[in-house]
């Protein structure tokens, strides 16, 4: 028996990330700072939208008291990257962790030189894993 054929999809198809949030305008500017844009209004007072660098959004939204999103760990981050200058990426990973951590930010692992690059695993202000990552330049 044949398998059935998936119906075509037609139209554009966008994409974002989402991320709940307690207060989303305040995470919002947080990640609008370590992305250095500006984050817009969304669709309502408990949304906002961060101009994601790789294209889409990061959605930033409060989740509905009648259907709460409980914070919890999980193997999903965000990750934001960036490339080293003259001073190496260790140095430009200091600097990034040291505004993230004065934007609310706590560290989660400390800083690592690997074979591809510097990370350090941090918390957002809410508590979400975050990867940033520094790739040296070639």
């Amino acid at each position: 028996m044949a398998e059935p054929e998936a119906p075509a999809i037609t139209g554009t198809i966008t994409g974002s990330l989402v991320l709940a949030a307690d207060d989303p305008a305040a995470l919002a500017r947080f990640y609008g700072a370590l992305l250095n844009v500006e984050p817009q209004p969304g669709l309502s007072s408990t949304h906002w939208r961060v101009p994601w660098p790789a294209g889409g959004w990061l959605e930033v939204y409060a989740p509905s008291r009648s259907r709460p999103h409980p914070r919890q760990p999980g193997r999903l981050a965000l990750c934001l990257q960036r490339k080293a200058d003259a001073t190496g990426t260790l140095a430009v990973l200091h600097d990034w962790i040291a505004t993230a951590l004065e934007l609310g930010a706590s560290v989660g692992d400390p800083p690592r030189q690997e074979p591809f690059g510097a990370e350090a695993w941090l918390l957002d202000p809410e508590g979400n894993r975050l990867l940033l990552l520094v790739w040296p330049d070639p």
